[in-house]
């Protein structure tokens, strides 16, 4: 007598049709989600009517961390915002934009054209969540390697998972990055001294995408990072 597909010796046709259908029902199980189970999201300004959206949370914590190296003379692309909340004896704010409307800029130019930017302006570079917008990537990272005197410090920020802006629309938006893409691109400009690290987890990534903000999730879990469901990759790279 052989073994059935159920693994027992001669079982009855019905009892393997009984225990598939079982563990089918179990499987099937459905997952109640709620205020979830929609197509579209709860906020469509990123969360910014609820509260602090969840990707700026990450922002904010590495900046904050980083308080120390805003200092001297820092750039920031398109507003001063992150230079005037976390700068620390700063002694003068370039703004960067590549848009001649933005009257907030002191520098006009384009981030990737690097023989159109100043050298060495800069002891601190903020670049946050702007890589995303740009297509040459590597020429924008040698960009910012420019701007930076020798010692200098840059602190960006990268999406790992986002929606598409409306403001800038989807022909704008062309990347997505991991800590390794992160990495390299900083790597091959800056050198060894680059430092990534992934932000969030599965529940911050449903949580961002759906329009929650960070204040609709409790402390601990806005707490863990796991690497493999990233929202958020962050660099302090150092020109030496």
């Amino acid at each position: 007598m052989g073994l059935s597909k159920c693994g027992r010796k001669s079982a009855p046709r019905r009892d393997c049709a009984s225990l598939t259908g079982r563990r089918i029902r179990r499987l099937r199980r459905p997952v109640r989600l709620g205020s979830l189970r929609r197509t579209s999201p709860i906020s469509d300004r990123w969360g910014w009517d609820r509260g602090t959206p969840i990707d700026r949370h990450f922002v904010e914590r590495f900046l904050s961390q980083h308080r120390a190296d805003i200092s001297g003379d820092v750039l920031e692309i398109g507003d001063s915002r992150y230079i005037d909340r976390f700068g620390v004896d700063v002694r003068t704010k370039h703004v960067l934009d590549v848009d001649p409307d933005n009257s907030a800029a002191t520098i006009t130019a384009d981030l990737a054209a690097e023989d159109g930017l100043p050298a060495e302006v800069a002891d601190c570079v903020i670049l946050v969540q702007t890589l995303q917008y740009v297509y040459d990537c590597a020429a924008a990272v040698r960009g910012v390697r420019k701007l930076l005197r020798r010692g200098g410090v840059a602190l960006a920020t990268m999406p790992a998972v986002s929606r598409i802006s409306r403001s800038t629309g989807v022909g704008s938006d062309f990347w997505r990055f991991t800590a390794p893409s992160v990495e390299r691109l900083f790597g091959d400009a800056f050198g060894p001294d680059v430092s990534v690290h992934a932000h969030g987890n599965v529940l911050t990534g449903i949580g961002f995408l759906t329009g929650l903000a960070a204040e609709d999730l409790r402390p601990e879990e806005l707490a863990i990072d796991d690497e493999y469901f990233p929202v958020l990759i962050t660099a302090r790279a150092v020109k030496r």
